[in-house]
């Protein structure tokens, strides 16, 4: 009976190997995995993917000459960049200043010719006024040249920026562009009004380029 019985646990057991062949390995069970982490791998073995899984990486330390030349490298970085900064906005106030230098050449260069033509246009503008009316008949041809002329310079003023300040008897007097000549109380005025024009004053652009000549009452407040 104990035969029959073992040789039952023999054909048991067999069947069970040949089950286990037919069905192919399924891998390491976790006895197998738990065992071959607990061993020391040697270095020619092949690292577990779950053992590097499981590690921590490696911690390179840094050597000082080499933290030192880093450092230097960054500090020659930051210099560089500082100086290249500065170099850019050099640059930058440069362009605009010659730009601003241009526009000024264009609009105020020619204001010393400007200012040596004005006593022209001061002669041409007495002469006309001088003329008596009883000649202007007479003498039209020759007055009417004389007008051209004038008003050909105002042309070429007008072209270059240059305008006529002409101030009216009774406006205030402004020292910016008025030039007081004398002062006289003058009846039905107030102190500061303009009594006289003497000569025309110019404008370039936005500089005076000579201010009117004028007369001013001194006129007491009552």
């Amino acid at each position: 009976m104990a035969n029959e019985n073992e040789r039952d646990d023999i054909e048991a057991a067999i069947e069970e190997m040949l089950k286990g062949e037919t069905q192919g390995d399924t891998g390491p069970s976790e006895a197998d995995k738990v065992k071959r982490k607990s061993q020391p791998r040697g270095d020619d073995e092949p690292m577990d993917l779950d053992t590097l899984a499981g590690e921590e990486p490696p911690v390179v330390q840094e050597d000082d000459g080499i933290a030192a030349e880093i450092e230097a490298l960054r500090a020659e970085r930051d210099d560089l960049k500082s100086r290249f900064t500065r170099a850019l906005a050099d640059a930058e106030n440069a362009r605009k200043r010659a730009d601003r230098e241009r526009r000024e050449a264009e609009m105020y260069g020619g204001s010393k010719m400007a200012r040596d033509m004005l006593p022209v246009y001061d002669n041409l503008q007495r002469a006309v006024a001088a003329i008596p009316e009883e000649n202007r008949e007479a003498n039209a041809a020759l007055i009417e040249g004389v007008e051209l002329t004038l008003r050909e310079l105002q042309n070429v003023f007008r072209k270059h920026g240059v305008d006529v300040l002409e101030p009216a008897v009774g406006e205030r007097f402004d020292p910016k562009i008025h030039e007081a000549m004398f002062e006289a109380p003058v009846p039905g005025s107030k102190s500061g009004d303009i009594i006289q024009v003497m000569t025309v004053g110019f404008m370039l652009h936005d500089r005076l380029l000579r201010a009117a000549q004028v007369g001013v009452s001194s006129t007491p407040k009552e």
